[in-house]
């Protein structure tokens, strides 16, 4: 329902339904939290940079088994580290015990070590033709799209996709 189409009585009624189930809320116990933060667990950033690191050596050597080129491999390892330098960076920082002093501070820290990230991410892929001498484009982006992808398997490894739980 579009904001233009809302009459002031609908307002009023949609008001008491805000109302109605703010009533019904309920704060968690401390057990409570406890229990649903363990049947939730979050997905550690470390984690995901080491499973990021496997796929990167693994797409390596299939990529020099599949064309014979130790070039293609080296840039996939390449590529595979423009994903996972910065997000070891960011991981790091964002688990600091700095950025979570406060929300407001955890907020900062948030954008600050994004900005982090997809800058040094930039320079990385600047950087990427005078550090790895024969440099197959392909092979490099087909690696850093592959290694991004990883934070997607982490998501579903934990059951959060579509409220979904993979056992």
């Amino acid at each position: 329902m579009s904001e233009r189409s809302v009459q002031p009585h609908d307002r009023n009624a949609l008001w008491d339904q805000d109302e109605a189930a703010n009533a019904n809320f309920k704060p968690l116990s401390r057990f409570d939290a406890e229990r649903l933060r363990a049947q939730q667990p979050g997905v550690s950033p470390w984690r995901v940079v080491a499973t990021q690191v496997v796929l990167g050596l693994v797409m390596a050597l299939i990529g020099v088994a599949a064309t014979g080129n130790s070039g293609v491999g080296w840039s996939m390892l390449y590529g595979a580290a423009v994903a996972v330098v910065p997000g070891a960076l960011m991981a790091r920082g964002m688990t600091s015990p700095l950025s979570s002093i406060s929300v407001g501070s955890s907020v900062v820290s948030v954008m600050l070590w994004t900005t982090v990230k997809m800058g040094f991410s930039v320079l990385m892929l600047f950087a990427a033709p005078r550090l790895v001498q024969p440099l197959h484009w392909p092979a490099l982006l087909i690696a850093l799209g592959l290694c991004l992808q990883v934070y997607w398997l982490a998501l579903l490894w934990q059951g959060r996709w579509r409220g979904h739980r993979v056992d």
